[in-house]
């Protein structure tokens, strides 16, 4: 298995702090780190053709085991050539386990030692999610990258719910290992993520960070984070978590989206982060602009016939007001939420192309005082 541990270089440590670029080399190209990942539940980034995506030049996008098992079936997207064949993104795709679905979506669930049994959230029909199968599942899909089954828990559950999540969670990454490994010699491409929990307890990080690595996977999830919990404790965990991992390894935080939140991640060493936030915002109206956030429905923008983000060089800049935006939201035409994911992935993008430049000339710390300064002047 030792070709394929190494699948990261980091390339610069900023001197100022943790902040590091890398690249991480994938079966569908490489991706440069930090990196942002737009979230396409169903094999689609919502409102944004692939054209789009590929425009934006992303290079990873995310896709979600639980609804993709429910409908189609990963019978249907391996018979149609994986997810690449099934959607035509030819680049890569990481899909999470649909562990945190399972448990936020389904209706009923029994969690046992062999696996977590729930209920549809679409027709009611009850399934099985092992470690194995959804190992199986994600081979099927033939994602880049997949993540193992684990139980999150809430922000406000107490220390035994989090020890008994934790202990499942381990328990599951070693059958999820097992599985993984057989698939790869089997001829699969693709990289399995374990992910450490321990909910909002330092000692259970801390055992959960270092069982993690000891087992000398390709990369590293930090999970149970973004689960309600303030600002303050999500950063706390997240450097705490961070600091315990291997340097050698991606760190991979899910459901992050907003430019406070991804500044925070970089300077706590985190090189990948995902969240369906950037494209919901969009079909909601908000637009993201170098002055924080745009909301697009209010009236003092009915004969404002300026680019929603003079700074921003986007399409959707260069060519439409934002009276002509209001006016496509306010009459919720479907072009609305087009346009506005479109900027906002690309807004997103163009940060993290800064971010990047300024880890490479040691400024990350100064760049991200000045753009959240900047962000949080408001119009």
């Amino acid at each position: 298995m030792s070709e394929i541990l190494n699948i990261f270089d980091v390339k610069h440590k900023s001197a100022d702090g943790k902040a590091r670029t890398g690249v991480i080399h994938l079966p569908h190209g490489d991706v440069q780190t930090p990196v942002f990942m737009p979230v396409g539940t169903n094999a689609t980034v919502k409102a944004m053709p692939k054209d789009f995506l590929e425009e934006i030049d992303f290079e990873i996008i995310l896709a979600n085991t639980y609804h993709l098992f429910l409908r189609p079936g990963p019978d249907l997207i391996e018979k149609a050539g994986g997810l690449h064949g099934f959607s035509k993104w030819n680049r890569n795709f990481l899909t999470d386990s649909g562990g945190f679905q399972v448990f936020s979506l389904s209706k009923l669930r029994k969690i046992t030692e062999q696996g977590v049994k729930f209920q549809s959230n679409i027709d009611g029909s009850y399934h099985m999610f092992t470690p194995e199968n959804v190992v199986q599942t994600q081979v099927k899909f033939n994602s880049d990258i997949q993540m193992q089954l684990d139980v999150c828990t809430g922000w406000d559950e107490g220390r035994k719910a989090a020890e008994n999540a934790l202990k499942v969670t381990s328990d599951w990454l070693l059958r999820a290992k097992k599985e993984w490994e057989n698939q790869r010699e089997n001829g699969y491409k693709g990289i399995l993520f374990p992910i450490v929990q321990g909910n909002f307890f330092e000692d259970l990080r801390k055992q959960s960070a270092e069982f993690v690595s000891s087992l000398d996977t390709p990369g590293i999830a930090i999970g149970g984070l973004s689960v309600g919990e303030p600002h303050e404790e999500f950063t706390k965990f997240m450097n705490y978590t961070s600091e315990l991992l291997p340097e050698n390894k991606p760190k991979y935080v899910m459901g992050i989206g907003t430019p406070e939140y991804i500044l925070d991640a970089v300077s706590a060493g985190i090189d990948m982060f995902d969240c369906v936030l950037p494209t919901r915002n969009a079909r909601n109206g908000s637009y993201f602009t170098r002055r924080g956030m745009l909301s697009i429905k209010q009236e003092r923008w009915i004969s404002d016939f300026g680019p929603i983000d003079p700074e921003c060089n986007c399409k959707v800049c260069r060519t439409y007001s934002r009276s002509y935006l209001r006016h496509l939201f306010k009459e919720q035409e479907i072009l609305s939420s087009i346009l506005a994911s479109y900027h906002n992935l690309y807004f997103l993008k163009e940060i993290i192309k800064e971010i990047r430049i300024a880890i490479n000339e040691d400024m990350f710390e100064q760049y991200r005082k000045d753009f959240l300064e900047k962000f949080n002047s408001g119009f």
